[in-house]
């Protein structure tokens, strides 16, 4: 399984090192994956798909197995909906919602739902 991420303030990329992944990084939205994949990535705005992830996933989506999603709580219903929407566009799971770049509990519970 590959992984793959966004991160713009630097907290995916935390969990991403936390979580000790060789992981491919978006950063234009122009890159591809050719092989099946889970996302990481950041809640923009107030609930919204960050424009390179939704451009990456145009291209990118056929080999999408799941999402896990970070996003603040302090946004209220909007927290980690990045991930619950593009769970409904490409019909595959939230896998994990992380506050931030997450707590030792999130790593611990990430790390067995991914399987690692």
């Amino acid at each position: 399984m590959k992984y793959v991420y966004a991160s713009r303030t630097g907290n995916v990329e935390s969990l991403i090192q936390k979580l000790g992944l060789d992981a491919q990084r978006i950063d234009s939205g122009s890159e591809t994956c050719d092989d099946d994949y889970v996302l990481f990535t950041y809640t923009d705005g107030y609930g919204d798909i960050p424009m390179e992830v939704d451009s990456f996933l145009m291209a990118n989506y056929n080999h999408l197995t799941g999402v896990v999603v970070s996003g603040s709580r302090d946004y209220g219903d909007a927290y980690c909906q990045a991930g619950d929407k593009i769970a409904d566009m490409y019909d595959v799971p939230v896998l994990y919602k992380v506050e931030n770049d997450g707590t030792d509990e999130d790593v611990t519970a990430l790390k067995a739902a991914l399987d690692l």
